[in-house]
């Protein structure tokens, strides 16, 4: 019975490591078209659409480690880590935005 289930905890940790792994290419995709849109085609649009969906990326990887692990994450530093990202654009956008 332990062999299963410890079977079951590496399983789970694998199919974990290779889901937030096949999560980082879409998400360099979403960084790169941010940058795009933001320096080259000057569309605050699709910067904003490109940034909101490198987020959910982000909070995605985030819960599937969570899954894999099987403990719940409680450290209030893990969103406060998106804030200087998120100010960062906002501060680029806001002369797209506002002009």
């Amino acid at each position: 019975m332990a062999d299963e289930t410890e079977l079951r905890s590496r399983t789970r940790a694998l199919t974990g490591v290779v889901g937030a792994t096949a999560l980082v290419y879409p998400l360099l995709v979403c960084a790169v078209q941010v940058a795009l849109a933001q320096f080259l085609i000057d569309d605050p649009g699709a910067a904003v659409g490109w940034g909101t969906a490198g987020t959910a990326l982000c909070v995605a990887v985030v819960a599937v480690i969570r899954w894999s692990t099987g403990r719940r994450v409680r450290s209030p530093w893990l969103l406060a880590g998106l804030l200087p990202p998120l100010l960062f654009e906002a501060w680029l956008l806001w002369p797209l935005l506002t002009g």
